[in-house]
């Protein structure tokens, strides 16, 4: 019994402290943890660290709807041919609010992975109205910058 409560207790400490560990916001050399979520069309969306260069979030509705026109006007291919995923945060979104938003949001050409999940969304450093830009090699951060679509181009976000 003594035996038994020590592995659990053991147990619980390993959870715990990988759970503070994966909150921590990433920085350069961190490693993304894998995550799943879907699109906006209720696609199925897995991140692959070997197929991905740069992960683009939104944390505001408002950074969101100039992104996605910026992102729009390049047209549907330029985020897969730069091997980009963009991640918009829906979480803590009222119903009613997605009741208007999700429906527009599939008119975007392009793919818009939805951040419903408030532990998808922690550890990614953000600043108000900018889109968060991590640069990976194999899922490893390389740089982290801010890219603010209301003054500045995607292009210039993205070398």
């Amino acid at each position: 019994m003594k035996l038994l409560k020590t592995i659990l207790n053991s147990a619980a400490i390993l959870l715990l402290s990988t759970a503070f560990a994966s909150a921590d916001p990433y920085k350069n050399g961190s490693k993304i943890n894998a995550f799943k979520a879907t699109d906006q069309h209720g696609q199925a969306y897995e991140f692959e660290a070997a197929k991905t260069k740069y992960l683009l979030i939104s944390f505001d509705m408002e950074t969101g709807k100039k992104s996605n026109a910026a992102l729009s006007a390049k047209g549907a291919e330029f985020l897969t041919g730069l091997k980009a995923v963009y991640i918009a945060n829906i979480f803590g979104m009222p119903g009613i609010g997605r009741m208007f938003a999700l429906p527009k949001m599939k008119k975007y050409p392009h793919r818009i992975i939805l951040g419903d999940d408030a532990n998808l969304l922690t550890p990614f450093p953000q600043q108000a109205g900018k889109v968060t830009v991590i640069k990976l090699s194999n899922g490893i951060v390389q740089s982290i910058s801010y890219w603010d679509p209301a003054t500045e181009q995607v292009t210039d976000a993205l070398k």
